[in-house]
């Protein structure tokens, strides 16, 4: 599954993933956009940007931290006028959902 990404800006979604690419969970070392954890991307008319992503596990360490850190950088991205990040867990985050280079990256192919 690839994130579901609602934008007239094709140039101002690039500069989003970009951001998102620079952010990791601690524990594994791939970013969050190949780990599959950003399931919707949507920046309106007025460029406010919602991001809908999940984490590996509901229990994960970094689930106080992490959507907090991805909204901040977010924010800093040239032409957002707002970013917000919510978090879901439906559906369930699997390795599945992880690009073919995370995949590699992790050892799974």
């Amino acid at each position: 599954m690839s994130a579901i990404i609602t934008s007239l800006n094709a140039e101002l979604t690039q500069k989003v993933i970009d951001m998102i690419k620079t952010c990791f969970d601690p524990e594994i070392p791939v970013d969050i956009w190949e780990l599959g954890l950003i399931y919707e991307i949507t920046i309106d008319a007025e460029n406010n940007l919602t991001v809908k992503m999940t984490l590996t596990s509901p229990s994960c360490p970094v689930a106080e931290s992490l959507p907090p850190e991805v909204e901040q950088k977010l924010k800093t991205v040239e032409g957002i006028n707002s970013a917000k990040v919510t978090l879901t867990f439906e559906p369930p985050w699997t390795k599945e959902l992880m690009s073919e280079v995370a995949q590699v990256e992790l050892g799974f192919m």
